[in-house]
């Protein structure tokens, strides 16, 4: 199943109305949707790099969009649709243990965890559940997702091809240590 979602993903990237189905693989990504809109991301920023900042700012906001409705999942309609999305991937011991943080630490683990491949969607109902404050959760989200958006598009279009490989054996990777060398950053302002 999940190859010919990918299949289907990586055609509609070199359609047309590639934009279009970025958006809307990017809105429902962050609340119900298997495939992260980085199969559509990586081949539309390699096919046209000078419109990589756009393609970019297309999948962020759409993806933040999409995100708030994950949000209104989780604050409303846990217990009906919530609930079957998080089983659905399997997610459940993730949720119990995320679900407590988001009380703790609601921005900051946002912020960190929404720019790793870690499902959005998760992220976004948990925020609703703990019912964070939904003015909290659109800021983080503009920051988590412009930075994961913006670092693939900027990696592909300065290294172009040769980095595409690299992103996708190891975007895990990537984010982890641009999240790091963030969260290390703001400690050093902090104690300075």
């Amino acid at each position: 199943m999940l190859k010919r979602l990918y299949d289907w993903t990586m055609a509609k990237a070199a359609s047309k109305h590639s934009t279009t189905w970025l958006a809307g693989v990017s809105f429902a990504e962050s609340s119900f949707f298997p495939i992260p809109p980085d199969l559509l991301l990586v081949p539309m920023v390699l096919a046209n790099r000078a419109n990589a900042w756009r393609i970019a700012t297309i999948c962020t906001l759409a993806s933040v969009v999409g995100g708030i409705a994950g949000y209104m999942i989780g604050f409303f309609l846990y217990e009906t649709i919530g609930r079957w999305v998080i089983d659905f991937y399997h997610l459940e011991a993730q949720f119990a243990n995320l679900r407590q943080t988001f009380v703790d630490y609601g921005a900051e683990i946002l912020i960190i965890k929404g720019m790793t491949p870690i499902p959005y969607k998760l992220l976004t109902i948990t925020a609703g559940v703990a019912k964070l404050d939904i003015w909290v959760f659109i800021g983080a989200s503009i920051i988590s997702r412009s930075m994961r958006f913006y670092l693939v598009a900027a990696l592909l279009y300065w290294f172009g091809n040769p980095i595409r490989d690299f992103i996708e054996k190891r975007l895990t990777l990537v984010t982890s240590v641009f999240a790091v060398t963030l969260v290390g950053g703001f400690l050093v302002v902090k104690l300075l």
